[in-house]
């Protein structure tokens, strides 16, 4: 098990390079994290939600995806409470105390999705959550050393170099822990080292001779990390500028599954620009991207509250165009309502109003991998849906792409408005160079053959720079 002194020190990353390093030493691998929180999530071969990171890891892996690999995902929907997703499946809509009276139950999955994980593989490689160090969360602990124990699994410690105070986060992290958690820790590593790593030799010391661990190695800065799936919101921070086709996206509060935008980030002819709240939708703009979200509603008022309503609406006078993926798509129309209340208090509101469509969101939550055409192109398309809610209306007989048993999404008159809710379309290649065509720019990207290269890549980087014979043997053990 991989535990890190705390959230975004690298662990996911970690887990994704070391599924494809065993993977080519010929071991059967699967990834694994008991619980996770992110409301950016794939659609699974077996027709549920995990969460993105166990994803890439699969693919690390090789191996096709399960709900087994993340078998409770929390979806915040407000600040105090989040949708809870078990076995890939709605569980329910939980605050942070009745989430907690629940974890008595919820163990009992995530030991039985272990089991399922365990007996299909060599090796199982367990990413935690947050940190052991939060003690004030031990009590009833699913997600670092409650489910190590529980499951007796020997744990290797991840430290953030780059953040500063890794000494202080490893030590603290041992001398807030009890000893039998402090002896399940069989070694610590160092993650995002930028320079000569040897100038770090001295700190290895001191954390080695302060908590009895050693150092499993080292690891520089990995800068191909730009080019796999990010699964948390903090990595929306930077924006390119060195293309012809500007893309403007808002970053709305609850925003979902914005690994949609990393094939337009990676392209040299786009210029993807994120919009943070208090900011103005630039008004050379090409394109406004309107992003999923896990709270249509509650984003399209924290939309309006930005003033970005008024800025979009200058935006499509002036001749530009606006798309809209899965909750975006639904803020286009004219009315999303919400009878029984799946996001909060039952009701209706107005919507955007940019399309002529109506959204009723209901219970049913479609979680499926699609293929299919996008219809003014003729490209092929591949994706998911994972979303609640239908959408009808006059423009869906304009509808975006054609998924073989079913249409999908609408598109306004003047052809400036679109929408749909299929998920991961960018990632077609195809269909992108068509995309980007239409503004007199070009695809020089071949998607998924990037992300291969860079976990190949992240594979060699930490064969060089960790003993992962050392780790095979830890992996072996019992406490």
């Amino acid at each position: 098990m991989i535990q890190g002194t705390g959230s975004n020190v690298g662990k996911s990353v970690l887990v994704a390079g070391l599924a494809r390093a065993f993977t080519r030493r010929g071991l059967s691998v699967q990834p694994f994290k008991p619980q996770n929180m992110s409301n950016n999530a794939a659609v699974t071969a077996d027709g549920g939600e995990i969460g993105r990171a166990q994803a890439l890891q699969a693919r690390g892996a090789k191996v096709a995806t399960s709900v087994h690999m993340n078998p409770v995902l929390l979806k915040p929907e407000s600040d105090s409470g989040s949708q809870v997703i078990v076995q890939g499946k709605r569980f329910g809509t939980l605050r942070g105390a009745e989430f907690g009276r629940q974890k008595g139950t919820l163990i009992q999955y995530v030991v039985e999705s272990f089991a399922e994980v365990e007996s299909k593989a060599d090796l199982v490689l367990v990413e935690g959550a947050g940190s052991p160090a939060e003690i004030n969360l031990r009590s009833g602990d699913i997600a670092n050393m409650g489910f190590a124990e529980t499951a007796d699994i020997p744990v290797v410690l991840c430290g953030d170099i780059d953040r500063g105070g890794v000494i202080a986060s490893l030590v603290g992290t041992h001398a807030v822990l009890v000893p039998d958690e402090t002896k399940r820790i069989k070694s610590f590593l160092i993650n995002k080292f930028r320079g000569e790593p040897s100038l770090f030799d001295s700190g290895v010391t001191a954390i080695e001779d302060k908590t009895g661990w050693p150092c499993n190695g080292v690891v520089p800065w990995f800068p191909q990390v730009m080019d796999l799936p990010a699964e948390d919101a903090l990595d929306l921070s930077e924006s390119t500028s060195r293309g012809k086709l500007k893309v403007v996206v808002p970053v709305i509060s609850r925003i979902a599954n914005f690994d949609d935008l990393d094939p337009l980030r990676m392209e040299a002819d786009v210029s993807l620009e994120f919009v943070l709240p208090g900011e103005v939708l630039p008004a050379d703009a090409d394109v406004v991207l309107l992003p999923g979200t896990k709270s249509t509603i509650g984003d399209l008022a924290f939309f309006r509250a930005q003033g970005w309503d008024i800025d979009l609406y200058a935006h499509v006078r002036r001749g530009g165009q606006v798309l809209g993926i899965c909750g975006g798509y639904q803020m286009l129309g004219k009315t999303i309502a919400d009878p029984e209340g799946i996001e909060g208090e039952s009701g209706s509101i107005d919507g955007l109003g940019l399309l002529d469509v109506e959204t009723v969101l209901t219970p049913h939550k479609e979680t499926t991998e699609k293929t299919g055409r996008h219809i003014p192109s003729g490209e092929a398309v591949t994706g998911y849906e994972i979303h609640v809610g239908w959408t009808s209306g006059p423009d869906c007989a304009r509808p975006f792409v054609d998924l073989g048993d079913h249409v999908d999404g609408a598109i306004s008159k003047d052809g400036l408005i679109s929408g749909c809710y299929m998920h991961g379309i960018f990632g077609s290649d195809a269909f992108r160079a068509a995309f980007l065509k239409g503004f007199g720019a070009a695809s020089q990207l071949g998607y998924e053959h990037r992300v291969e290269q860079a976990l190949d890549a992240l594979a060699d980087h930490l064969e060089k720079h960790l003993d992962l014979d050392a780790l095979w043997e830890i992996a072996q053990s019992r406490v």
